[in-house]
């Protein structure tokens, strides 16, 4: 299957996000390439991926060729230049305004002028990040959630300049390859995060405060309906990945009090303790 919207995605960052997004793309028909700057994590990111298909086959929910057919379409890049022939570009890395505006001012001069820029952040302001480049209509927000192959939402968000006829191919192309687009203007934590704050800041709290542990806390709100607790869901996610976007949203309202991270935060952060992807976070994992 091919989208028609888009036909030749590329992805820049091999992590765990970079890595879920290339996997919906190649598992929707599409050749992905991957940019990223240490050929040791893209491998590494790769034997993750197959490993995950793997289980997927004994699941009896794919075949051995299938999931062959989808690491298959996944190539290394190791530079912007590379990916000169893509028609779009979805970037998945650090979340520091810096480090995205200074990638996106170089990848516009690589890429064709008809190119989309799309970044992954789940926090940044998109229109902060389309003023680092010439023609910053072309600069949009795709927003997938953790895991990518598995959360159908994607956030499609338009920045102050962003061309409207770009958002509206890249909601149709996403309805395609099977996720579940929604259309949100640029603004701090867009609709996702902003509406999860309290989720994930008030239990700190509620911990802090000595009123429950962690571990009622994620009971009660799986018997609450949620599929996974407010702890278990940072450390799926990342516990900095998740910090980040709590400063980030904090600042961008002027310091509003109920949206104000948690100091535990911060020190989980500073101490490496980041969530499943380091073995240990609210909870400890098997490597």
């Amino acid at each position: 299957m091919s989208g028609s919207a888009f036909t030749r995605p590329a992805v820049i960052g091999a992590g765990t996000m970079g890595i879920g997004i290339a996997e919906v793309l190649a598992a929707a028909g599409h050749d992905v390439q991957v940019l990223e700057l240490s050929r040791e994590v893209f491998d590494r990111a790769m034997d993750g991926l197959r490993k995950r298909l793997s289980r997927q086959v004994e699941k009896g929910r794919l075949t051995a060729e299938q999931a062959d057919a989808v690491s298959g379409r996944i190539r290394y890049a190791e530079s912007v230049e590379e990916l000169a022939d893509r028609d779009i570009v979805i970037e998945a890395i650090v979340e520091r305004l810096d480090v995205k505006k200074d990638l996106f001012a170089r990848l516009e001069q690589s890429v064709s002028e008809s190119t989309v820029l799309a970044s992954n952040t789940s926090s940044l302001p998109i229109t902060a990040i389309a003023a680092a480049v010439r023609h910053p209509g072309r600069v949009m927000g795709l927003h997938f959630f953790n895991p990518a192959p598995l959360m159908p939402l994607v956030e499609v968000i338009s920045a102050a300049e962003t061309d409207p006829e770009l958002a509206e191919r890249a909601y149709a192309w996403l309805k395609e390859i099977g996720k579940e687009p929604v259309k949100v203007s640029d603004s701090p934590g867009f609709l996702v995060n902003r509406v999860a704050r309290p989720f994930h800041l008030e239990p700190y709290r509620i911990v802090g405060e000595g009123i429950a542990s962690k571990e009622q806390v994620d009971r009660i709100m799986r018997a609450a309906g949620f599929k996974m607790g407010p702890f278990q869901l940072q450390d799926l996610i990342g516990i900095d990945i998740n910090y980040a976007a709590s400063v980030s949203v904090y600042e961008a309202y002027f310091h509003e009090p109920r949206l104000r991270p948690h100091f535990a935060q911060r020190m989980m952060v500073e101490r490496g303790a980041l969530g499943r992807k380091t073995g240990k976070g609210h909870y400890r994992y098997e490597s």
